[in-house]
């Protein structure tokens, strides 16, 4: 049954099986439509197109997935959408590919398909109170749109991998390729094969500009809890997780995608990381590969069992500068508390940073120092780089010499903490940063 009441602009439909109602529904383009509760069976994408303030209230509403395509549903050149309380059940464990990642100037709206839901080139876009699970690619993947809300949404068992059995990056929630004003909030994502919540963008693409991703909860992603990719003015706060870079068989080390609970790609900058809680991570806690002129504060990442239960595990903090656009300037690193890594407390490179006041405690697990000479060698002629609690490097991806950072008031705690606390690379001169009031012991 189908009633239309265009006086109110709202389109009410109950009791719908097949998807010719929902697709008649929604070609009103405006107003609103309320979906009776139990299952719909989709034989191809619900697509929204030219719509706008058009919103979709499910009572219940099952979609399940019954066809190969790019998303259950897709959002295009659209504004004013809002779509409530309705779920998405794929049909990966049926259809599942193999595939890895796109080439490097193909977006991932254009690559990945099995997603959940896509929005494209759209405005004022809001997904809440849905499940999405088992999609091939995407839970939620915004590309080139504006103010996108993503708010109590649930994303689980959804991922695939490449052919060589490990993760390729899909799963969870991706912001790509320009996005502006986006946030998720309160959402969960539990067994992800990729990344939790993202943004990524091409190198030649816009940046991401001011998101937020606040108060959500990340466990069980075979790569990043959340990762912030080539983007200016994101804020992540107050989120939790566990269990990052699990299972560690899917975990894709030929593409250097070592796990991380807070990761940073591309050109990162005026960011701020803060209040975000994560134990069992199989990896690193924070890398900052791009990221400067930011802060990263108040974060803990917590490991409680031996260096055996974590099999990619690696330093807590990590500087970096893989992208040719950025330096590494300027980072407040400030009341962070980390337990138990596998090598140092913090590798740090560039200029400007202040490293104050965080507690690092169960560090260099792997005994470096005193274990097999190949184990804790990562270059011959830098042989305290990863037996250190700090160590002051020349550079990462390309030259960047640690100097005028200041380093004080931090406790620094792990196997040989007491005589190998500080580190310097060749040609680093202690005096040329600041090391002051800092606690180490065993």
């Amino acid at each position: 049954m189908l009633r239309v009441i265009l006086g109110i602009g709202l389109v009410f439909l109950i009791g719908c099986k097949g998807d010719g109602s929902v697709r008649k529904a929604l070609a009103t383009k405006s107003g609103e439509v309320q979906l009776g509760g139990g299952e719909v069976k989709l034989s191809a994408p619900l697509i929204i197109e030219g719509a706008d303030n058009l919103t979709v209230i499910g009572l219940g509403t099952q979609f399940q997935v019954d066809f190969e395509g790019e998303a259950a549903i897709v959002i295009r050149k659209s504004k004013n959408i809002r779509i409530e309380n309705v779920s998405i059940t794929g049909n990966r464990e049926k259809k599942e590919h193999v595939f890895g990642l796109p080439p490097s100037d193909v977006p991932m709206v254009k690559f990945n398909r099995g997603n959940g839901i896509i929005i494209d080139d759209s405005e004022g876009v809001t997904i809440a109170k849905s499940t999405i699970r088992n999609v091939q690619g995407y839970g939620v993947l915004a590309s080139n749109s504006r103010k996108v809300t993503v708010e109590e949404v649930l994303v689980g068992d959804s991922g695939s991998l490449n052919d060589k059995g490990k993760n390729n990056a899909t799963g969870g929630i991706l912001f790509e390729e320009g996005c502006r004003d986006f946030t998720v909030r309160r959402s969960k994502l539990r067994n992800i094969r990729g990344n939790g919540i993202w943004t990524h963008s091409l190198y030649r693409s816009p940046r991401n500009e001011h998101g937020e991703f606040a108060g959500n909860d990340v466990r069980y992603v075979a790569r990043d809890g959340i990762q912030v990719g080539h983007a200016v003015d994101v804020k992540v706060t107050n989120n939790t997780g566990g269990f990052i870079g699990f299972p560690s068989d899917q975990v894709d080390l030929a593409t250097f995608a070592v796990p991380v609970a807070l990761d940073t790609a591309g050109n990162v900058e005026k960011t701020v990381y803060s209040g975000n809680k994560f134990e069992e991570v199989n990896g690193k806690c924070i890398d900052l590969d791009g990221f400067h002129h930011g802060t990263v504060e108040k974060n803990e990442c917590r490991n409680a069992r031996g260096d055996e239960a974590y099999p990619h595990l690696h330093f807590a903090i990590v500087l970096n500068n893989s992208n040719p656009d950025m330096e590494s300037r300027e980072i407040q690193i400030l009341s962070n508390r980390m337990q138990g890594f596998r090598y140092g407390a913090v590798f740090l490179i560039g200029e400007g940073h202040t490293v104050k006041d965080n507690l690092f405690t169960r560090m260099n697990l792997a005994h470096c120092g005193d274990a097999p000479k190949g184990v804790c060698t990562y270059k011959a002629e830098e042989p305290d780089m990863l037996r250190s609690g700090v160590y002051f490097g020349l550079g990462a991806h390309r030259p960047s010499p640690a100097r005028k950072n200041v380093v004080e008031a931090n406790t620094v705690h792990g196997f040989g903490m007491s005589t190998r606390c500080v580190g310097y690379a060749p040609g680093i001169k202690p005096a040329d940063n600041t090391w002051r009031g800092n606690a180490c012991a065993e």
